[in-house]
């Protein structure tokens, strides 16, 4: 062991760099070369721990899937701007967790929506156009309104089968 440096206070947890740190006499550091280079070998892989024993091929299969749980977190932290939020009680832990889930599966069935139209935009492109188109209300002399949507500019038209449809 080398390197020694005296600390005042050293939290003696074994995550991150302290798993490499050997503690003596409470004001001692030591850094433990052996374990650094035992640690090395597991540079470039990655482990999960499991409480279920599946099979090799059940394990790579499930790992393929990955990424769309990587994608919907993504999706869910950036596009939809979800943030953690602390509650205290099991029921609004629940709605949090149900108003998050609903938000993705309206961005995944407008996804849906759009591919079914032949609209080749994403869902984050379609939502900054929505955000600029107008409608117009325009009360008649008889009393009747009218209202008409305005699609002034062409990725404002693109849009259009997706706003007047009805699904």
């Amino acid at each position: 062991m080398t390197d020694i440096k005296r600390v005042s206070y050293f939290d003696s947890s074994s995550f991150g760099v302290n798993k490499f740190l050997v503690i003596e006499s409470d004001v001692m550091v030591n850094i433990d070369q052996a374990r650094i280079a035992g640690n090395a070998g597991w540079d470039g892989l990655k482990s999960y721990v499991t409480n279920t024993n599946p099979d090799a091929c059940e394990v790579i299969r499930q790992y393929h899937g990955l990424w769309v749980v990587e994608r919907a977190f993504r999706v869910s932290k950036g596009t939809l701007e979800t943030r953690p939020v602390f509650h205290f009680t099991g029921r609004r832990i629940e709605a949090h967790i149900c108003i998050c889930f609903m938000a993705y599966k309206v961005y995944k069935e407008l996804e849906r929506i759009l591919r079914m139209l032949g609209i080749e935009l994403s869902v984050d492109k379609v939502m900054n156009i929505a955000k600029t188109i107008s409608m117009v209300t325009i009360n008649m002399t008889d009393g009747q309104t009218k209202q008409q949507v305005m699609f002034p500019t062409h990725e404002q038209r693109m849009l259009t089968p997706l706003i007047l449809s009805e699904f």
